[in-house]
């Protein structure tokens, strides 16, 4: 074990200890166990002690164990009951100090859950008693005594809130991709795609490059940024052999390939798994935005911001030829199995961008090929068992700590120590997507997003209550702009892969990183007040 992981599991230990046991003033105490999670959630992403799948699914479990109703500390087995009896004429009578503000009464059912009840009638008895009529309100009934115990008082969620987040409607949307991808894959779709989309392009090497970034992005849309910049890399390699040595252009085809796919995860929901996140997260604030309106929204910034990139690239790495040899060959799967995986495909991505005509959402269209390809045999176990699982874990680990930072109100606390009014629209996308892209320069995007966006959505949620401000497009741009972080080599996977070609040095990566994330960050803003508003209110 070395340092880094000692130091990684001291912290996160203790920023859980602290955040639950150390008194701060204007909090419950469901607020400060969400606040220990959330400095423990942090701590253990960032630094890595455990695997940052582990760390979600650690989440859960806390927020299960500490957090939720039939947990250790709010469970309803913790309240007291009162003293009852049943008088003659039927009525229950119970202590008046169990009526709550509003003359309900709290029951502890059978199955230990948490049961409201309004009585009918109400008659004082004498004595500090009172005679309650109802539906429950029998013999039977286990009347908890103090109507403000935490268990009542916490709003605290039930587990299965916290267990379901494993198979939410945007782990179903991702696992769906997962599926397409996945079948794409194994009938050569990705490769007969490439080569359709290559041949227009020609010889030319600022052609071959453009060719190059729109293959890879357009893949990268439907498909994991990883995946897809491994497969391009062996188209890349042999086109990069054909050139000399000596001449830049090398590095701008190695470079080409990690950027166009972080840019193209922007296009749709399945894209990246901020996207994903994002969405939920306006989910849950009551904002649905479908398949083909983040398509509207996103492919026109990615579109110009994989323009931009492609022209940086040439200025930065000026080839040297005037004719590059790009060899293309094959002819697409034509098996059985091979035209089913391609009609599924087409319908899946056919019925997302359609979703206004025929009003099915896109996380139901998503269950048709996670049910039909294993059903058709276009996927077996061994494909399934290839998915990314670890992902979704980790997405679902951001979710279920969202729904605490909401129910307790620490989100709202925490937006409460900066006056964001004072900053406006465009000083919020700012705060937020400046800090996103930093620390997912430094971290994984997805760890990015799962512990930027719950807070973003707050203090959207707050302002937009207001007016003035737009939750939605604001939510895009700050995606958009995590996305698009990508200066090192351990920014994000596409750039390892890069990396480990040999081709380029970090310094070049730092480099094309730098320019194209700062004009990625200003797009995002322009595109964020000016065009998205018009898309989603």
């Amino acid at each position: 074990m070395n340092l880094k992981t000692i130091l990684g599991l001291a912290l996160g230990i203790l920023g859980l200890a602290a955040g639950i046991f150390v008194p701060i003033e204007g909090l419950g105490l469901p607020a400060q166990i969400t606040l220990g999670i959330f400095i423990f959630a942090a701590v253990f992403w960032i630094m890595e002690p455990i695997p940052i799948y582990a760390t979600s699914m650690l989440v859960i479990l806390l927020q299960v164990m500490l957090l939720s109703s039939q947990g250790f500390i709010f469970s309803v087995r913790t309240a007291p009951l009162a003293e009852t009896r049943v008088a003659e004429n039927g009525a229950l009578v119970v202590p008046a100090s169990a009526l709550g503000e509003g003359g309900e009464v709290y029951l502890n059912k059978s199955n230990k859950s948490l049961a409201k009840v309004v009585p009918t009638s109400v008659e004082a008895v004498g004595e500090g008693k009172v005679a309650l009529r109802g539906k429950g309100l029998d013999g039977e009934a286990l009347v908890i005594a103090d109507p403000q115990h935490r268990s009542i008082s916490a709003g605290a969620n039930s587990y299965s809130d916290f267990y379901g987040t494993l198979a939410s409607p945007i782990i179903m949307l991702f696992l769906g991709g997962f599926a397409l991808a996945a079948a794409a894959v194994k009938f050569g779709l990705d490769r007969s795609l490439t080569r359709v989309l290559l041949s227009p392009f020609g010889k030319r090497p600022a052609m071959v490059c453009l060719g190059l970034m729109i293959c890879t992005a357009t893949l990268s849309a439907f498909m994991s940024n990883t995946a897809t910049t491994a497969m391009m890399m062996t188209v890349v390699l042999p086109i990069v052999g054909s050139i000399a040595p000596g001449d830049p252009f090398r590095k701008c085809v190695a470079l080409a390939i990690p950027v166009a796919a972080n840019i193209g995860g922007i296009a749709t929901p399945i894209g990246t798994p901020p996207n994903a996140i994002a969405l939920a997260a306006l989910k849950e604030s009551g904002i649905n935005i479908s398949f083909s309106t983040w398509m509207v929204m996103a492919v026109p910034f990615t579109i110009a911001l994989l323009v931009f990139a492609w022209w940086m690239l040439l200025v930065l790495f000026k080839p040297e030829a005037e004719q590059l040899e790009v060899k293309l060959s094959g002819s697409f799967d034509k098996s059985a199995k091979a035209i089913a995986a391609y009609l599924i495909f087409a319908a899946t991505v056919l019925l997302w961008v359609t979703e206004k005509l025929h009003g099915i959402s896109t996380t139901m269209v998503a269950f048709l090929p996670i049910a039909i390809l294993p059903a058709l045999g276009v996927l077996d176990k061994k494909d399934i068992r290839g998915f990314s699982w670890e992902v979704l874990w980790l997405v679902a680990g951001g979710i279920s700590l969202g729904l605490s930072l909401k129910s307790t109100g620490l989100a709202v606390w925490l937006i409460g120590l900066v006056s964001w009014s004072s900053l406006g629209a465009l000083g919020v996308v700012i705060v937020f997507g400046v800090v996103g892209y930093l620390v997912a320069n430094l971290i994984s995007h997805t760890v990015s997003a799962t512990m930027i966006m719950p807070l973003a959505i707050t203090v959207g949620a707050a302002l937009a209550s207001v007016g003035g401000f737009n939750l939605a497009a604001s939510i895009v741009s700050i995606t958009a702009i995590i996305s698009i972080a990508m200066v090192l080599p351990i920014s994000t996977p596409p750039n390892a892969i890069a990396m480990a070609t040999g081709i380029i040095e970090t310094k070049d990566m730092a480099k094309v990183g730098v320019v194209v994330g700062v004009a990625g960050v200003a797009l995002a803003i322009v595109f964020g007040l000016v065009y998205w508003p018009l898309i989603v209110r």
